[in-house]
């Protein structure tokens, strides 16, 4: 999954919460997310686009860090 823009991801279900830890290090949540869009963003070529095309549009997020 080499991204410019995303280091490492982490969904959780239960939640549906979307964690992305940004190659700059900072960490968003993002909220409500089905596993039908996190299974898409796993499987995006681009997951830099998909974030600003599809998740960020659409769900509200958290800074975590």
């Amino acid at each position: 999954m080499p991204s410019s823009v995303v280091n490492h991801y982490i969904y959780f279900p239960e939640t549906e919460i979307l964690r992305v830890i940004y190659q700059s290090g900072a960490i968003y949540d993002y909220l409500k997310v089905p596993l039908d869009i996190s299974e898409k963003f796993r499987e995006a070529r681009s997951k830099g686009q998909f974030l600003n095309f599809v998740i960020k549009p659409r769900f509200r997020f958290r800074k975590i860090k």
